[in-house]
C-alpha cells in the first residue's frame, strides 16, 4: 500500500524500535484476529445469517461474550496501531492526525463491544422475527460508536491518500482512497449486513497493511 519514503521517519533508538515494532504488530493483529473469531462463530452459531444478521450481533445472545471480547481485544489492538503510529511518522502530512483518527477507530471498536446491539431478526435462536420494536440505550450505543469508528478511520486514510500523493507514491493514494470511499459509501437497508461486513474486511485490511508497512521502515 506505500513505499518507504511515504514513512520515512528519524531513526530511533533500539528500544524505542522495539517498543514500536510491539505496537505495530498488535496493530497488524487485530484484524486476523476479529475475522478468526467472527468466522468461526458466523459458522457455528445456530440461526446466523449473514445475509440479515450483522456480524455485531454475534455479541448477544449466551454466547456473545465471545464477540464482546473480540470488539475489545481488536479495539486494543487499534489503539496500539495509534501509537505505533505516532512513534513511527515523526514528519511530514498526517504525523498527526493518523494517530488520532486510528485511535477512535480503536476506542470506537471497544466501546461497541460494550455495548452490544439487540437480538432482532431471529437471532439468537428463539428471538423473534423482524427488527426490534424499541432500540435499547445500549443498542444506539452500538451504532453511534462503530458510525464515529469507521468514519474516524475513513479520514485516517484519506490522510495517508494525501501524504502518499504529496510524495508521488500512486498506488497507495489510490488504494487508500479507495478503501476511505468504500467506507464512507451510505448504508442500503437491503444489504446492510453484508456492507458491514465489507466495510469490517476493507478497514482492517487497511489498518494491517499500513501497520506491517510501518513496522518495516521502523
Amino acid at each position: 500500500m506505500a513505499t518507504a519514503p511515504v514513512f520515512a521517519s528519524e531513526a530511533p533508538e533500539a528500544p524505542e524500535r522495539r517498543a514500536s515494532g510491539h505496537l505495530l504488530l498488535a496493530g497488524a493483529l487485530a484484524g486476523p484476529v476479529f475475522f478468526a473469531s467472527a468466522i468461526v462463530q458466523m459458522l457455528t452459531r445456530e440461526g446466523f445469517d449473514i445475509t440479515r444478521h450483522p456480524i455485531s450481533q454475534l455479541a448477544t445472545g449466551g454466547l456473545g461474550w465471545i464477540q464482546i471480547t473480540t470488539f475489545v481485544v481488536a479495539g486494543l489492538g487499534g489503539v496500539a496501531l495509534a501509537a505505533g503510529i505516532r512513534r513511527t511518522l515523526t514528519e511530514g502530512v498526517g504525523r498527526r492526525a493518523l494517530p488520532i483518527c486510528v485511535g477512535i477507530f480503536g476506542v470506537g471498536l471497544i466501546a461497541a463491544g460494550l455495548l452490544p446491539m439487540d437480538p432482532e431478526n431471529g437471532f439468537p435462536a428463539g428471538t423473534p422475527e423482524g427488527p426490534v420494536a424499541q432500540m435499547s440505550w445500549h443498542g444506539v450505543g452500538h451504532s453511534v460508536a462503530a458510525a464515529v469508528a469507521f468514519t474516524a478511520l475513513a479520514i485516517a486514510a484519506v490522510v495517508l491518500a494525501v501524504r502518499c500523493a504529496r510524495r508521488r507514491a500512486v498506488p497507495p493514494a489510490v488504494l487508500s482512497g479507495a478503501a476511505a470511499l468504500v467506507l464512507l459509501l451510505p448504508m442500503s437497508p437491503d444489504h446492510l449486513s453484508i456492507q458491514i461486513a465489507v466495510n469490517g474486511v476493507v478497514a482492517f485490511t487497511w489498518t494491517t497493511v499500513l501497520a506491517l508497512l510501518l513496522r518495516r521502515s521502523a
